[in-house]
């Protein structure tokens, strides 16, 4: 009697894995950021500390001596200096980004990742998600430290939480290009390098003195430069006054730096990491 070959079994296929959701990727990879820069105390502790010097040394040395119109003296520089310090210790903050992208792309462990089931895109987005919220504490110190050194405001809670605002968005915007010097650097030494060229700009601007003392060939650069409207938007919400058109120049150079960041970030991010 000659056998049959039993025909397979026609029951389901095997269960495919989907991967890991674009919600889940994004709380993994910004949790394991935060803890990352949390671990870095030194890293942290200038991020917060330094814009801190940098306020108490403008007020209590120089602010007595630069005018800066309202009266004079320490307390009116202070209320003129604020906004600039706020976003000079965001440009601190925001430069650990490109600093740790960059180390996640020489480690090779974007690359690694890069073969699991998950968005890909979303390691850049955790690391801007960790940075938004280590801004965010030094931030909060900042203007802590400014209340307590005699910062007053009469602006209504509508001008704080539009000049709030307006702080997050070039938060978010300066963060976007530092994942991008981070993911086109050659080193993580030489993406720190790039990122001081951006914490300079508030200094040549109208943050920490009027563009009109400055020297004829240097005010054309400073009047123009994305950081006054921010800077003068910000001062004016902050102090309760009328912002004019500058909130709506400052929305749309961050708007515009963050297009172009994250076309560039789409071009790049594929070539620098391989499935």
């Amino acid at each position: 009697m000659t056998a049959t070959a039993t025909p397979p079994a026609t029951g389901p296929a095997a269960p495919v894995t989907a991967g890991t959701g674009f919600l889940t990727s994004l709380r993994v990879f910004s949790v394991r950021s935060l803890k990352k820069s949390f671990r870095d105390g030194e890293s942290m502790l200038m991020a917060i500390l330094l814009p801190v010097f940098l306020m108490l040394i403008f007020t209590f040395i120089m602010g007595g001596a630069i005018d800066v119109g309202g009266g004079g003296g320490r307390e009116v520089y202070l209320a003129y200096v604020m906004p600039a310090v706020v976003l000079t210790a965001a440009g601190f903050g925001a430069s650990y980004t490109a600093v740790v992208v960059s180390q996640d792309v020489a480690t090779g462990f974007m690359n690694r990742l890069r073969t699991m089931p998950f968005p890909s895109v979303t390691v850049l987005l955790g690391h801007t998600v960790s940075s938004m919220a280590r801004n965010l504490i030094a931030t909060a110190v900042v203007f802590l430290v400014g209340f307590a050194v005699g910062f007053r405001t009469e602006a209504t809670v509508g001008q704080l939480l539009a000049a709030v605002g307006l702080i997050l968005l070039w938060i978010l915007a300066i963060t976007v290009i530092f994942a991008l010097l981070g993911l086109v650097a050659g080193s993580p030494e030489s993406a720190n390098g790039y990122g001081f060229i951006l914490l300079f700009l508030p200094y040549v601007s109208s943050g920490f003195a009027p563009v009109d003392t400055m020297p004829g060939w240097l005010q054309g650069f400073a009047e123009h430069q994305p950081m006054t409207p921010v800077i003068d938007a910000a001062r004016a919400l902050m102090n309760g006054r009328d912002p004019g058109a500058d909130p709506w120049i400052a929305v749309a150079w961050c708007l515009g730096f963050m297009a172009i960041a994250i076309w560039l970030i789409a071009v790049v991010f594929p070539r620098k990491t391989a499935r």
